[in-house]
């Protein structure tokens, strides 16, 4: 049963249990799922709706359900001869009351058995820091805050903490140990006297209480991107790698799970190192499984960002990633490249913004290094400083010329982090500092050009392992440690949460791992994808859809429509910027909203308009408004253009609104939804052809829980809504073939008739789609270059698969995804010699010649199943 045929991925909280889960098991089964795939199951943060804010590793969360509900659902998935793999979080854990370990550093400070859990600067420079732990968790400045009254001393359960607001903080032991019965009265802080006693007291502490906001500048703590309520775990540390992990070993030695998938891996010090100590461990752990536990090598994938040119690292014993590329490759390959000139010209010339995508992220870079990550900063610079200082060749480089430079590395760092170690860099790491240090050279001051030069060799460029042994050698392992994990939280909040919400070209390639600076893929170059894919890792997951896409799948596949219609979308947008100009207000001397978020409104329009939505459904349109509401105002803050998190502009996210609910309101809705309509199915035909891609390329499928219908979700938490089973088991037991399901295609259910046949095509020929091969199958014809087609062949069985692609000149207009022949004659493909049998259909035809309308039989999609020998 390992590895998976395909997950199912579900979302765990106290509104979704895994009782809940076991419940939808059967469906699964019957679905063609071999394995649940679940988020964070260890005790998260009270109220959790992810789970990836752990605050105890040793136990199963009870708002789930516990471990007795595990097993409960461990036996369900038995039973049903399934398994489970879940979602592990090795680089940070939720911080605040609700964690033992968190409240010991507070307690005992650096003496605290698990201060090295933690990483934690105690050697900031701040001397009101030093030695002490930074916590922002106040509602305004200490003083203020003291003065109102928010801080308190109080004996509870038999000894003296601070309250601060609702939550309990423990004193040291040595500061509260002389104090009298009635110390709460002589610490209150209504009196001035009492202020300062308590303030004495507080000062004393092992942590230092500070203004929210004063985090990013100040924090001395590894936090998981710029969250103050996630720090991060020196997970390096084996002492800590196995306290951590210690449920987690337990839970598969006991058979209850059966694979992992590592959050976040980029946050760690040495994710090679990480990810070949825990398969170590899992493999160690593999005899001790129960009999009906697989004894097969537990699943283990990695959440990691691959940039384009990029391939995962082999030597990690991982069997590969989430498959975010795997989301890019299948987009851009759906897309049309002969639309991206009109839909470039259209966003310059209504922003007045000529700046590429590329030069939107160095920006959003640069702007993220000093709003978010000052204190990341500067820990980072101080590390280099650090080991310019333990050579006497460079004791006198100064703190500022380095950080210069290193801000002017990050700004241009081209991708998430490099894995330099004690034998320096890689050729791809070189190739990429390469790229970094070119970039730095065109902004950099000049008198900082030789500094660049030397603090790239410092990074790996020179083999820290070439150094003798000290200090030079120590000092340059702790600075390119401490450079690689600050890159990827940088790239993430400038790439994804900045860049990929100002630039709104076209937004169906603004999603997590996805360059939208590349629009469109060619076939031959998908082609060569999945051949690599099968020769490396043919076990690695494939994703359309997760908890952190920014769109649901078929949200963007109806998106890339407007490649095609590249035209009719230029013109339609210009006669509704003009007529809707009225409806624009003015807010903090701005109109709202500005151009370039009017365009990005529109696409979301068009593109998530439900498809059974009227635009006279006065109330069915309220609940889309208040849907896309939320998406706009999320989107206005991660683009910290006009208003942000940390300092909400409301007005002006009040007036864009305003101007949404404006246009739903009014004649507009009924444009809007025509437009939607025109493009709804050509992007239906996209929306089937991805999942025919994802089901039957190289790797596992991942299906993300609801996805089984369409998926025009936005970003979260709209994309993790709950699922309506009963509805997806009822048309699961219909039976119906897709075909059959054309004339409803509204509903959803034809797209899971194609995935349960795919499935159930997977599970019966398990070799074929584990270890097939993978072959490009080119048509010929006048339509050739609307199909996309390949052959997986393994030891006699054969599996051809062909998907329609561009399709927006055929069915833009029509009702419904089916493709009239008519739109195929004298397209034919060469199948195989050999008698092939429709798996979506019902026909049979011979190898040879066949016609592109006999192999689809109307559907945007198919697959033929052959045997010989």
């Amino acid at each position: 049963m390992s590895p998976p045929r395909a997950l199912a991925r579900l979302q765990f909280h106290a509104g979704f249990t895994l009782d809940d889960a076991a419940g939808v098991v059967p469906y699964y089964a019957s679905l063609g799922v071999s394995h649940l795939y679940a988020s964070p199951i260890l005790r998260a943060r009270a109220g959790s709706t992810h789970g990836y804010d752990v605050v105890d590793c040793h136990e199963v969360n009870p708002e789930i359900g516990g471990e007795d509900a595990l097993r409960r659902l461990v036996k369900a998935l038995r039973d049903h001869r399934m398994g489970l793999v879940v979602d592990i979080v090795p680089n940070h854990m939720g911080v605040g009351v609700e964690n033992a370990w968190w409240m010991d550093v507070l307690r005992h400070g650096r003496e605290s058995r698990y201060a090295g859990y933690f990483d934690i600067d105690w050697q900031a420079p701040d001397p009101l820091l030093r030695g002490r732990l930074l916590l922002p968790i106040l509602g305004a400045g200490y003083d203020e805050t003291l003065r109102a009254g928010h801080l308190k001393l109080e004996h509870r359960r038999g000894e003296w903490v601070l309250r601060v607001y609702d939550d309990r903080l423990p004193l040291a032991p040595a500061t509260v140990a002389g104090l009298a019965d009635d110390a709460a009265a002589t610490h209150d802080a209504s009196s001035d006297e009492g202020r300062a006693a308590l303030h004495a007291l507080i000062e004393k502490q092992h942590y230092r209480l500070a203004f929210w906001k004063l985090a990013s500048d100040m924090v001395n703590y590894r936090r998981f991107f710029d969250i103050n309520e996630l720090a991060g775990l020196r997970i390096e540390r084996t002492a800590v790698f196995e306290d951590t992990h210690k449920t987690i070993f337990r839970l598969y030695a006991e058979g209850l799970i059966d694979g992992v998938r590592c959050d976040h891996v980029d946050g760690l010090a040495d994710p090679r190192r990480y990810c070949r100590q825990l398969r170590h461990r899992l493999e160690r752990l593999r005899p001790t499984r129960p009999e009906g536990a697989p004894r097969d090598g537990a699943y283990l994938v990695v959440e990691k960002i691959l940039a384009h040119d990029e391939a995962l690292r082999l030597d990690w014993r991982t069997d590969g990633t989430t498959g975010y590329e795997f989301m890019d490759q299948v987009s851009a390959v759906l897309h049309d490249e002969a639309g991206e000139s009109s839909l470039t010209g259209l966003w310059r010339s209504l922003t007045g913004d000529a700046a590429d995508f590329g030069t939107q992220a160095v920006r959003a870079r640069r702007q993220i290094l000093v709003d978010s990550f000052e204190a990341e900063l500067d820990r980072t610079a101080r590390a280099l400083f650090a080991a310019a200082r333990a050579d006497v060749a460079t004791r006198d480089v100064s703190l500022a010329a380095i950080r210069r430079v290193l801000v002017e590395l990050l700004v241009h760092f081209p991708v998430y982090r490099t894995y330099a170690g004690g034998t320096g860099r890689d050729a791809y790491d070189e190739a990429v500092f390469a790229r970094a240090v070119e970039g730095a050279l065109r902004t950099i001051r000049v008198e900082d050009v030789e500094l660049l030069h030397l603090v790239a060799r410092w990074l790996g460029g020179e083999a820290p392992r070439a150094l003798p042994p000290g200090p030079v050698r120590r000092a340059r392992e702790r600075a390119i440690a401490v450079f690689q994990q600050a890159t990827s939280p940088v790239a993430a909040k400038a790439v994804e949460d900045t860049a990929g919400y100002r630039y709104g070209r076209l937004l169906s390639r603004n999603e997590v791992g996805v360059d939208a600076a590349h629009l469109a893929m060619p076939p031959a170059e998908f082609h060569a994808r999945c051949i690599e894919r099968a020769d490396t890792v043919p076990h690695n997951l494939l994703a359309t859809a997760t908890h952190d896409h920014k769109r649901g799948e078929d949200l963007r596949a109806r998106l890339a429509v407007l490649s095609e219609e590249a035209g009719r979308w230029v013109v339609t947008v210009e006669r509704w910027r003009a007529r809707h100009a009225d409806l624009r207000q003015r807010a903090e001397g701005r109109m709202a909203p500005s151009a370039s978020e009017e365009l990005m409104l529109y696409q979301m329009l068009v593109g998530a308009w439900p498809l059974d939505l009227a635009p006279d459904d006065q109330e069915g349109v309220e609940r889309f408004a208040s849907r896309i509401a939320a998406w706009q105002r999320k989107a206005l803050r991660e683009a910290k253009r006009w208003t942000r998190w940390t300092s909400p502009n409301e007005p002006y996210e009040d007036a864009c609104e305003d101007f949404l609910r404006a246009l739903l309101s009014g004649d507009a809705a009924a444009e809007l939804a025509a437009f939607a309509g025109y493009i709804a199915a050509p992007g239906a035909a996209n929306g089937l052809a991805q999942t025919v891609l994802r089901l039957t390329t190289p790797g596992v499928p991942d299906l993300y829980q609801g996805t089984d219908y369409w998926d025009f979700s936005l970003v979260d938490p709209d994309n993790r809504r709950p699922v309506d089973f009963a509805a997806r088991r009822a048309s699961l037991e219909g039976g119906l073939a897709p075909a059959d399901l054309l004339p409803t295609w509204r509903g959803g259910a034809i797209k899971q008739a194609i995935i349960a046949r795919l499935l159930r095509l997977r599970a019966k020929h398990p070799d074929l789609f584990a270890q097939g091969g993978y072959r490009a199958l080119d048509a010929t014809g006048p339509a050739a270059d609307h199909v996309l087609a390949f052959v997986r062949e393994r030891r006699g069985e054969r599996l051809v698969v062909a998907v329609a692609r561009h399709t927006a000149r055929w069915l833009g207009g029509a009702d419904g995804p089916a493709i009239p022949a008519a739109c195929w004659e004298g397209t034919t493909l060469q199948l195989p010699d050999g008698d092939w049998t429709s798996v979506l259909g019902e026909g049979t035809v011979e190898g040879g010649t066949v016609a592109a309308a006999d192999l689809c039989g109307g559907l945007p999609c198919a697959a033929w199943l052959s045997r010989h020998g």
